[in-house]
């Protein structure tokens, strides 16, 4: 089976490639990443689709800085929104299914009860509108789709909890939001969760985040504790810390459709976690 995936050199990339390449010899994987694929552009992303035939791309490709698409908005859609769609519509080309990579910012981050597959989406932030828009545009073009939305990843790259550790070396206390809520989730049981969907033909919508919640602040302080580290957590709110883009506030996803097939790979957060920072210093 061929599998192209964009965005390789990120976090989710990077874990899928390794994934793929380790544990079945039966996989090609097509690595690209935004100096040899822009995916913004439908003529290249055609080219190399039509010359390597997938069987299955995985766009993991996305314009992540919330604040930075506040003050770029045709940059974050053209790279969320148009970008899926020209994955998309070169994989229905070819015959090729397409797993496309979302978030939990689709959702208004309202509520106290985790989100569905089937909850209604209202975006609060441009860059929750142009990935629900880019969802949008890839159930349109490719019946073959799965997409998967996820929150709060961790993994090989940069991220919440190597921030953590490294701010742990240059301060005795830090503020940390405590009314933010989310489940950390990392890239391993993710990549698991995305190989185990694209080799089935259940298509549509999925949540996949690692299971249980807790708020940025707790979320820090289980670092700390597993890393035995003695360092002072304040909590602060959403306002005290003061960002360009709205965060959600509730961003617990269920991974409702994920139990009904018994393809739910993930495991609680702080399971997952404490086996992440036994390789993290």
């Amino acid at each position: 089976m061929k599998v192209l995936i964009t965005g390789c050199n990120g976090q989710l990339g990077l874990e899928l490639s390794k994934q793929l390449e380790e544990c079945n010899p039966n996989y090609e994987v097509i690595k690209t990443d935004v100096h040899n694929l822009d995916i913004t552009d439908q003529g290249q992303v055609f080219e190399i689709v039509a010359n390597s035939k997938p069987n299955v791309i995985i766009n993991c490709a996305a314009y992540t800085n919330v604040d930075g698409c506040e003050a770029n908005e045709d940059a974050a859609f053209k790279v969320n929104a148009i970008g899926a769609q020209n994955l998309s519509v070169a994989a229905y080309s070819v015959g090729a299914k397409i797993v496309q990579v979302s978030t939990d910012y689709v959702f208004n981050g309202t509520g106290d009860k985790p989100k569905r597959e089937y909850d209604m989406v209202n975006p609060q932030s441009v860059y929750g509108g142009s990935k629900e828009l880019g969802e949008r545009l890839v159930r349109e073009t490719n019946p073959r789709h799965f997409i998967i939305r996820t929150a709060w990843l961790y993994g090989e790259g940069n991220n919440f909890v190597r921030t953590m550790l490294k701010l742990s070396k240059e301060k005795q206390e830090m503020n940390v939001v405590d009314d933010q809520f989310g489940s950390p989730t990392s890239t391993v049981d993710l990549a698991k969760a995305i190989v185990k969907l694209m080799n089935t033909e259940s298509y549509g919508t999925y949540h996949g985040t690692c299971e249980g919640s807790c708020s940025w602040n707790e979320f820090a302080k289980k670092i700390f504790e597993i890393k035995g580290i003695n360092i002072k957590v304040n909590p602060i709110t959403t306002e005290e810390l003061g960002r360009l883009a709205n965060r959600p506030k509730y961003s617990v996803l269920d991974n409702f459709m994920l139990k009904l097939l018994d393809i739910n790979v993930f495991r609680n957060w702080e399971d997952a976690i404490a086996e992440y920072l036994k390789n993290e210093k």
